[in-house]
């Protein structure tokens, strides 16, 4: 299972993953009966058009045994949806090649959790996925597309659960292991870089060193949701006096490629174009 966790900086939150089991074991897409208008609601939008049911009310099932949470208020589901419609469903079914792509890879399922899980190490997990059968998104009660921070981790998050149904059904892009093969350290320890070492890497944040799936699945994501993603992780700083930006300049070389490797994954396998996918989420986020 993928896990999405956050860093509780304080200043700095990070969207991560993790998984160790890939096997795709596809739940039940089907919704019971209902005449409330919320399940109507997903019955059409969701079920009925893409095969995906979605889960608000709290069975364990859905959730680590060992982790505490809050099921989302009703008040908050479809709203919650509406954003992911928006945000998520639209960009990719709007360009060219998209709307058969996501209909192929959108999982089975989509959990939603009212609250953030909390984890040991100092983490909070944002989302989870079951190998692209089902994601789970948490801090559904907080709901808030004016929110810029709380819409950038929930982007965040889904775009990157949803990479990872990429190398899961196409592999890595070749070679993809031999752009940074130094800088990955390991799941229990990305939290110990700081954002600029992972820059001077070649990695667009901590969690990406994690582990060569984590790595991709971030650049895709950082791709799509970030404003700032070209100025800050691939164009080279001018003029370069220290040390330290010479570093970053040298990381951001790794990530011109990791980029260029990324975007072409995705016309070869799936013929879409994730720079017109981002152009339209950006529009949005203005």
């Amino acid at each position: 299972r993928k896990i999405f966790s956050l860093l509780l900086t304080g200043a700095l939150i990070v969207v991560t993953a993790c998984y160790p089991d890939e096997e795709v074991h596809a739940p039940v897409k089907e919704q019971p009966y209902s005449d409330e208008p919320l399940d109507k609601y997903i019955q059409e939008h969701f079920l009925d058009e893409y095969g995906v049911a979605v889960r608000y009310r709290f069975v364990d099932r859905y959730v680590d045994p060992t982790k505490r949470v809050t099921p989302p208020k009703l008040e908050v589901v479809q709203p919650m949806l509406d954003f992911l419609t928006e945000y998520w469903i639209e960009p990719f079914v709007s360009v060219a090649n998209g709307n058969r792509f996501f209909r192929a890879h959108v999982p089975a399922e989509i959990v939603l959790i009212g609250s953030m899980m909390y984890n040991s190490d100092g983490t909070v997990t944002l989302g989870t996925a079951d190998a692209g059968a089902r994601i789970t998104l948490t801090e559904v009660n907080f709901v808030n597309p004016d929110n810029k921070e709380w819409v950038l981790r929930q982007l965040g998050t889904i775009y990157h659960e949803f990479a990872h149904i990429m190398h899961q059904r196409y592999n890595l892009p070749s070679s993809w292991q031999n752009i940074s093969p130094q800088g990955y350290t390991s799941p229990g320890s990305w939290y110990n870089l700081t954002e600029e070492e992972a820059l001077q890497r070649g990695f667009v944040s901590r969690y990406g060193t994690s582990s060569f799936n984590e790595d991709f699945s971030e650049v895709v994501a950082f791709i799509l949701f970030h404003p700032d993603f070209f100025t800050h992780y691939l164009e080279d700083e001018p003029n370069c006096q220290t040390a330290a930006c010479e570093a970053r300049n040298e990381g951001r070389g790794r990530l011109r490629t990791k980029y260029n490797a990324v975007i072409e994954h995705y016309k070869q396998n799936t013929g879409v174009d994730l720079l017109e996918v981002r152009s339209i989420i950006q529009a949005k986020l203005q």
